[in-house]
């Protein structure tokens, strides 16, 4: 008897952790610049386009997550409005410039993109414009299919050949995973558990690297827990009127 479908995916999901988690040095290297970030008051960035918004939404706001997060949240490029029309946007040349313009990204600063594909103009010039303004631009991306795929940017450039960190989720062309046959198409996509797990790694090593210097990160505690309340509210008051949508 053949596997069932669900442990196909639970073997696919491991095996793609696994080799996403070899990448220690590049963990460990994003970690640091984490780390030099927050030591400067600098602040984290991160954006994602179609699904990979949700990337961004995994670090900004969340239980054990640091307070110096500012996403960057635009609901053409998300789903909850127009979902076929975000991949139009997405697509779009120019339109990055427009998002970032209320955005005061320096060289202090560490910016997260996500985009499984890295072939459509937003991401490439996100990261383009990050670089420009000196921020350390990271890219979690799927290297498989971002090989196998044209640049959809008059550059002829992807993601992951701009970036100054390249984190590969391992994902499969195409990111969904499990065959069945008489399905046209695979199902069970993987680059979100993926790639939350690498960022979340990331964070769970910068706050060790600072807690190694004698340096307490500002974090928030679940708002649903006795302790939490107090400690968020006070970072609420600090950061509200610097962070749009917290």
């Amino acid at each position: 008897m053949s596997k069932a479908p669900f442990k196909q995916y639970q073997d696919s999901v491991v095996d793609k952790l696994q080799k996403a988690f070899s990448q220690e040095k590049e963990i460990q290297l994003a970690a640091r610049w984490i780390a030099d970030c927050l030591k400067i008051e600098g602040w984290i960035y991160t954006t994602g386009t179609g699904h990979s918004h949700m990337l961004a939404e995994e670090i900004f706001y969340r239980a054990g997550g640091f307070a110096r997060v500012r996403p960057i949240f635009d609901e053409a490029l998300m789903l909850h409005t127009d979902a076929a029309a975000s991949t139009d946007v997405e697509r779009t040349e120019g339109y990055a410039a427009k998002l970032l313009e209320s955005y005061p990204i320096s060289s202090k600063d560490v910016f997260f993109i996500s985009s499984n594909s890295g072939r459509n103009a937003v991401p490439i010039e996100i990261a383009q414009l990050a670089k420009e303004k000196g921020a350390k631009v990271i890219a979690i991306t799927n290297l498989q299919h971002s090989k196998s795929v044209q640049s959809r940017h008059s550059t002829g450039l992807k993601l992951y050949q701009i970036a100054d960190l390249v984190l590969d989720n391992f994902g499969e062309i195409g990111d969904a995973s499990i065959a069945f046959d008489g399905l046209d198409g695979k199902v069970g996509a993987t680059s979100t558990v993926i790639g939350t797990a690498l960022l979340q790694s990331i964070m769970v090593q910068a706050v060790g690297l600072l807690l190694e210097e004698g340096i307490t990160p500002e974090v928030y505690i679940s708002s649903n827990s006795d302790a939490g309340e107090a400690n968020n509210q006070a970072l609420l008051t600090q950061y509200k009127p610097l962070v749009k949508g917290l």
